[in-house]
């Protein structure tokens, strides 16, 4: 129906057309339609709604006026990059009406960035909110495994890094690595990488299936929009969220995501984390054996020493046959003077009979002589066994003062008990020892490697040499008859060929770079 079409005039004389409602919004809906078919809008994004059917409702508006947009659930899938509250972006799409409401709005066909600071803009905004949630708190980091059995790699399966990755872990240390194929860019980027993370951590530990000890996002260098998958939210939080240890691999080393920043440990090439993930077996192998021998040394020479000392106390304490000469001999003594001394008691006693039976009577004297001869032969009855208590409590004596083979016994027992409890904590000492010298090498290793300037010419600069003086300004390189140039593979003089890399050591002297 024309607009303009003049129909019967009514009773009232008025000429205008009658239309109902849904007549005049199709109306209007053709109109605008016809007038804008195909639009481009830069704005920026206001409110944004995310219903459950899959739709994205949102606002354009700049300082003077705001239009509607909506984006269907299939273009919405699509998209490199969802809009955000406050994102500047450029929208291509068609205007049309919503007669429901009585409004127009833009039917969104694709949306962008508006150019680079956009998106960096958007970085930085999603870097504070994961920030201030403490997303990239160092605390949450967890340690990387030493030497794990397994390591999850999640990468593109046809690119460059998944064989930088294996070739390197085969170099260094062989593992069993599990890989989780993603698209490393564009819009199915950013879903794939956070379903693999979380795939790998609910993986059993034990199963068919091994869990991995560490995971890996590797992806090679490319441009902010390459790598803008890995800027999402979701990855960021499920990074954040893994269990396993996680190494981010994103870019070269210059380049900077999201992921970086949550990950436990960042590399700055896909081959660095290889370089991470695993030691190298043949340096751990020589360290070991190394180790093995210090120790063994040690232990030998400890057994040495304390064997030694063990000796020369026993050399300290007397023999046997040195404790029992003195008590034998004196027991010796007294038995020679027990026989003369008997004799002489009796010569004696038989003198002073003798001297007393003068004035006896010859009964008197029998009956006292039998007396004594009872009294003597008593005396003689009691004295051998006195004799025997006496020889008995000697032996006694002399048995209590000498050294008992037992208690020698009991005694080299308790030393060796002691030998072997020191022998024990020597081996915790040497442990605890060894570890703070590893600890030591390592941390001075790492200072040599800042301090030289080989690590400088690995990233494009050149040290300038003229007969072994180092020219540091453009009148020496003018005034000198021949130039040679060290690069990180070797040398190169001016009019003459490569000279060969040498090996990493201290500089003989420090060059400009440029």
């Amino acid at each position: 129906m024309d607009l303009f079409d003049d129909g019967p005039a009514d009773e009232t004389g008025d000429n205008s057309p009658e239309f109902t409602v849904g007549e005049l919004s199709g109306a209007i809906k053709r109109v605008i339609e016809g007038e804008f078919g195909h639009v481009r809008i830069r704005g920026e994004v206001g409110r944004v709604s995310l219903p459950r059917s899959g739709h994205v409702y949102l606002d354009l508006k700049d300082d003077k006026a705001v239009i509607a947009g909506v984006i269907w659930k299939g273009v919405a899938s699509k998209l490199d990059t969802m809009p955000e509250e406050g994102m500047e972006v450029i929208a291509t799409g068609r205007v049309t009406t919503f007669g429901g409401q009585s409004k127009y709005q833009v039917v969104i066909e694709d949306i962008k960035p508006a150019g680079m600071g956009a998106l960096m803009a958007l970085l930085e905004k999603r870097k504070a909110q994961l920030a201030a949630e403490g997303l990239f708190d160092p605390q949450l980091k967890k340690p990387l495994p030493y030497l794990p059995d397994v390591i999850g790699v999640v990468t593109s399966p046809s690119g460059a890094v998944i064989r930088d990755i294996l070739h390197r872990l085969r170099d260094r240390f062989p593992r069993k690595v599990l890989i989780w194929p993603v698209a490393v860019q564009g819009a199915k980027c950013a879903p794939e990488v956070a379903r693999a993370i979380a795939g790998f951590n609910k993986l059993t530990p034990g199963g068919a299936m091994p869990r991995p000890d560490l995971l890996i996002v590797a992806r090679g260098g490319g441009s902010v929009e390459d790598l803008w998958g890995f800027n999402e939210e979701i990855v960021a939080r499920a990074a954040a969220a893994s269990d396993i240890p996680l190494i981010s691999a994103v870019g070269h080393e210059t380049d900077t995501t999201l992921i970086d920043f949550v990950s436990d440990k960042r590399a700055p090439t896909p081959t660095a984390a290889a370089e991470l993930a695993v030691p190298v077996r043949h340096e751990l192998m020589a360290y070991l054996d190394q180790q093995h021998a210090r120790m063994s040394r040690a232990l030998s020479q400890g057994l040495i020493q304390r064997g030694q000392r063990l000796r020369d106390l026993g050399r300290a304490l007397p023999r046997p046959d040195m404790l029992i000469e003195g008590p034998a001999q004196r027991l010796d003594r007294a038995a020679e003077r027990l026989g003369p001394a008997l004799i002489a008691g009796v010569q004696a006693r038989k003198v002073r009979l003798a001297d007393r039976s003068g004035g006896l009577r010859p009964a008197a004297l029998r009956n006292r002589i039998a007396q004594e001869d009872r009294r003597l032969a008593t005396l003689s009855s009691r004295l051998k066994p006195a004799l025997a208590r006496m020889v008995a409590d000697k032996q006694r004596a002399l048995q209590s003062r000498a050294l008992r083979p037992d208690a020698l016994v009991r005694e080299h027992r308790r030393q060796q008990a002691r030998l072997d409890d020191i022998a024990r904590r020597l081996a915790v000492a040497g442990q605890r020892l060894t570890g703070k010298w590893r600890t030591q090498i390592e941390a001075a290793e790492r200072l040599r490697l800042t301090l030289g300037y080989e690590a400088t010419l690995e990233r494009g600069f050149a040290v300038v040499r003229s007969d072994e003086r180092v020219i540091t300004d453009t009148q020496s390189a003018k005034a000198a008859t021949s130039l040679e140039i060290q690069f990180a593979d070797g040398r190169v003089t001016i009019g003459g060929a490569a000279t060969p890399r040498k090996s990493k050591g201290p500089a003989p002297d420090q060059g400009s770079l440029f």
